[in-house]
């Protein structure tokens, strides 16, 4: 699983990206100066009429019936989603080295030892392979799944695939058991980028996370981002592809919940992570040549398993 809206540029402007927090718009008349602009305030009457748009798009729900459709067919959508796309559809996320220097260690005494990261719907490799690029750890060993056996078999036949280095495999991170290739207390780093906010919010989401807790080593990272409630996509979506509150599906049948920051901290604190950064992620980007504006709201975060 992946998220099939994600930070690629499509302004037009390929500028460099900056860690979030360190561009602020204090002139209305220079906002197309840059392509975003990071903690973009909205005044009241701005937030009103998003919070009235979601609401009629929320009034309209999806039928019991279509909503157990799409939750027993997930994966069959991701499958047709990678299998139409491949890996053409999401642009590599070299900017998440910036929002999380602890996946390139390959200058630090860490390097000396054995460093194990899992990648959560990890996609066709969108977040592992700029990783492997980077980070020149000769012990490091990335793991990662994804729902969609399609999506590992891009993987697997990316030129940039190293055994050696990376182990691809299919799996659902719903489920009771996991079957995977390393014991429990071992990963150092699991990433979850763009992946719960695919999972029933009511059901599923706190048990996928708390089996991420058991796999942590003590001290271990999680590393998190997903969309924030009242992002520019949620409010796009038409009446009629409400599954619940905050959880919507699109026309190709893959789904997406928008969360809050109340939330996040409630599932990971109840896994048994304590929170070492936590934060809404509001920008402002600007198509230059069109001279439109679109607010996005991200929920990033890291937390940290305890002893």
């Amino acid at each position: 699983m992946s998220e099939t809206d994600d930070q690629s540029d499509k302004s037009g402007n390929n500028e460099k990206r900056c860690q979030f927090g360190n561009r602020y718009l204090t002139d209305e008349s220079h906002v197309f100066q840059h392509n975003a602009w990071d903690d973009v305030e909205w005044d009241q009457s701005f937030k009103e009429s998003i919070e009235t748009k979601v609401r009629d798009n929320s009034a309209n729900k999806v039928s019991d019936e279509d909503v157990k459709r799409y939750d027993q067919k997930a994966n069959t959508f991701w499958d047709q989603f990678y299998g139409k796309h491949e890996n053409k559809f999401f642009k590599d996320r070299h900017w998440l080295l910036t929002e999380f220097p602890e996946l390139n260690n390959s200058d630090s005494e860490e390097s000396k030892s054995t460093i194990s990261i899992l990648e959560l719907g990890c996609g066709v490799g969108n977040t592992v392979f700029p990783v492997l690029q980077i980070n020149s750890n000769p012990n490091l060993m990335i793991y990662c799944c994804d729902f969609s056996s399609t999506a590992i078999s891009l993987v697997k036949s990316n030129p940039l695939y190293d055994q050696k280095r990376c182990n691809a495999f299919t799996l659902d991170i719903t489920c009771d058991d996991w079957t995977v290739p390393f014991p429990k207390c071992s990963l150092d780093v699991v990433t979850m980028i763009f992946v719960l906010s695919a999972i029933d919010p009511n059901r599923l989401m706190q048990t996928a996370i708390n089996r991420i807790g058991q796999y942590l080593k003590v001290g271990g990272l999680l590393l998190f981002r997903d969309y924030g409630r009242y992002d520019m996509t949620q409010v796009r979506f038409k009446s009629g592809h409400c599954l619940k509150d905050n959880f919507y599906v699109r026309g190709d049948g893959t789904r997406a919940y928008f969360f809050t920051e109340q939330e996040i901290d409630s599932m990971f604190t109840n896994a048994g992570l304590n929170k070492l950064f936590l934060r809404s992620d509001k920008r402002l980007q600007v198509n230059r040549a069109k001279q439109v504006r679109m607010y996005r709201v991200w929920v990033q975060a890291k937390y940290c398993k305890h002893e």
